[in-house]
């Protein structure tokens, strides 16, 4: 590997080479016109790090591995040197795929990619057919969720470094399941972020909620869009994910001719064309704006598909009855009915969360397969108050519906780990900084989470879990596991494969414009979801009777009698449609 490093604005940049507690050579870089700095080549293993105008010794920027944290050398690492057992992997196409959100560190009892490795066959019999992990770049300390990672072309140590994710790659390939990898281009965390060392990455032009923003369209900009992009394309090629997971694009403030995310798209299409497989990128955005999955050829940024919040929202506020925060928002009937017809419950219209108004309406003829939608993630439980998951509170057949109106809907599906069998165990906000950082973080948690009135909605006082605590890290991992066993957990597991059985008959476009989607109650809690499957669901008190042909699936105590369905509470039953 030969020591490259950009710093358009030094003097002089110098490699220092050699393990930290031992004896270290120096080799002076020779600077290009582009600004890039050029050294020796050092062999993989070979542990370095730049200083710049005397100033350092600082982590390599592009650096794969970082064995001693984000603040020691770097490891050079050659991606090459991993034998790749996936020659009859031909790929897979985000859209309409079954998706399926973990996070590392918790999925398993050691918490690494090798131990993830094992549980691969039991998700591709679940049906899953992308796995998507967050956040593996380098963060301080052993714990996280990943979203401040610093070293983003690295990949954290606590879970077996860049060969693990080569292998982990490989293994569910071979399982016949594509990767996908979240990752995060909007912000670096605040702990050992040393880009600004070594040039213009960021600029005061814009604000965003971690200060500065990522440099993409002032002077010497070309350095951190070709750091994104360079980025994004390793992983396809180097490390063979087939998808990218853009964490909160909207905070990718971009105000050249050229957005950053059609540059991107368009490379990956290039690079998807010489590969020859298809490689997807899923923005996560709150903008409400079909823009994103618009070709750049027509004026969009190109995104294959992107998140699409209000569905979620929409089926939380309904199954749960909450309407703190942005649930205000929601929670009817009609809000559900809307997504499913429309995309977007706010289209244009007034979002009182928000005082204005929000989105953009999506044409019909746009792919509905290009919104991912789900009931839970990440963000959605690890941001309550006590991290509990939707399953820690509703009733088994509300949990059915749940899954119902995601696997069954004209949306991609994604799952969070756990979801497919009915996980209680809480999913909760933790972190690992050293001091003084690290009790800033936990005042900080304490102070955002004290005036959400949680008191109200968990109907008591509510302690707030200490995001340093390493007993809330510990209490998020997965308790039962996919390969659990108990009478509520098989309910749930069973219903996961039977609505999983039923996606082949709402693949096609054509099933959804001869049934087209809609929700509807025929009494309050009494829902249906009519598409190319109808789903009818009980979530009342008293037996309802409804028209249908017999089930092709059902939860609970569901009969089926002259044409008609009798349903007792908490069931659900799904019947073709008429």
């Amino acid at each position: 590997m030969r020591l490259q490093v950009w710093a358009p604005t030094a003097d002089a940049v110098v490699a220092v080479i050699g393990e930290p507690d031992g004896e270290r050579d120096r080799a002076v870089l020779t600077r290009g016109d582009d600004g890039w700095w050029t050294g020796p080549e050092v062999p993989p293993g070979t542990d370095y790090a730049f200083e710049v105008d005397g100033e350092g010794p600082w982590p390599d920027p592009r650096s794969a591995e970082q064995p001693y944290g984000v603040h020691g050398p770097s490891r050079a690492f050659d991606p090459g040197r991993h034998r790749w057992q996936d020659s009859g992997w031909g790929g897979v196409d985000a859209l309409g795929s079954v998706l399926y959100e973990l996070h590392v560190g918790t999925f398993t009892p050691t918490g690494t990619l090798d131990a993830a490795i094992v549980q691969l066959p039991d998700l591709k019999a679940t049906g899953i057919d992308i796995v998507e992990l967050m956040p593996l770049a380098p963060f301080p300390g052993r714990r996280g969720w990943g979203y401040d990672g610093v070293s983003l072309y690295g990949v954290h140590e606590a879970y077996g470094g860049p060969e693990a994710l080569q292998r982990f790659v490989d293994a569910a390939h071979r399982a016949g399941l594509g990767v996908c990898l979240d990752v995060v281009y909007n912000h670096l965390g605040p702990d050992g972020n040393y880009l600004s060392k070594f040039g213009p990455y960021f600029t005061d032009a814009h604000d965003t909620p971690w200060g500065w923003a990522v440099n993409v369209d002032q002077d010497e900009a070309d350095g951190m869009r070709r750091f994104i992009c360079d980025n994004a394309l390793r992983w396809f090629e180097d490390f063979h994910v087939d998808c990218l997971r853009l964490d909160a694009v909207h905070e990718i403030r971009d105000d050249s001719p050229r957005h950053i995310l059609a540059q991107l798209s368009d490379e990956t299409a290039a690079l998807s064309e010489r590969l020859g497989r298809p490689l997807s990128l899923v923005a996560e955005s709150d903008l409400n704006d079909a823009r994103m999955v618009t070709p750049t050829s027509q004026g969009g940024l190109g995104m294959t598909a992107q998140w699409n919040d209000d569905v979620h929202h929409a089926i939380h506020a309904y199954l749960t009855g909450e309407r703190h925060g942005y649930y205000v928002d929601f929670g009817s009937v009609e809000a559900l009915d809307k997504v499913f017809r429309s995309v977007f419950w706010h289209d244009g219209t007034h979002s009182p969360f928000r005082g204005r108004t929000w989105g953009a309406p999506v044409a019909p003829e746009v792919d509905r397969r290009r919104f991912v939608v789900c009931a839970s993630n990440h963000d959605q439980v690890g941001n309550r108050a006590i991290g509990d998951r939707p399953s820690s509170s509703l009733s088994p057949g509300a949990q059915a519906t749940s899954l119902a109106l995601v696997l069954l809907s004209p949306f991609t599906p994604m799952l969070f780990m756990g979801e497919e069998y009915g996980e209680t165990r809480p999913f909760m906000f933790f972190t690992d900084h050293d001091e003084p950082l690290g009790s800033a973080v936990s005042e900080g948690r304490m102070s955002e989470f004290g005036g959400h009135g949680w008191e109200e909605l968990y109907g008591g006082s509510v302690q707030v879990p200490d995001p340093q605590d390493r007993l809330t890290f510990l209490r998020s991992k997965l308790g039962s596991g996919i390969g659990a066993a108990s009478a509520g957990h098989d309910a749930i597991r069973a219903w996961v494969a039977d609505l999983m059985a039923l996606r082949p008959l709402i693949g096609p476009r054509e099933a959804w414009e001869a049934h087209p989607p809609a929700i509807s109650e025929s009494a309050p809690r009494a829902l249906t979801l009519h598409g190319p499957v109808t789903v009818h669901a009980n979530l009342t008190d008293a037996p309802i009777t409804v028209e249908g042909s017999s089930p092709l699936a059902t939860f609970g105590e569901v009969s089926h009698h002259d044409g008609a369905l009798t349903l007792a509470p908490d069931a659900v039953a799904a019947v073709a449609a008429a």
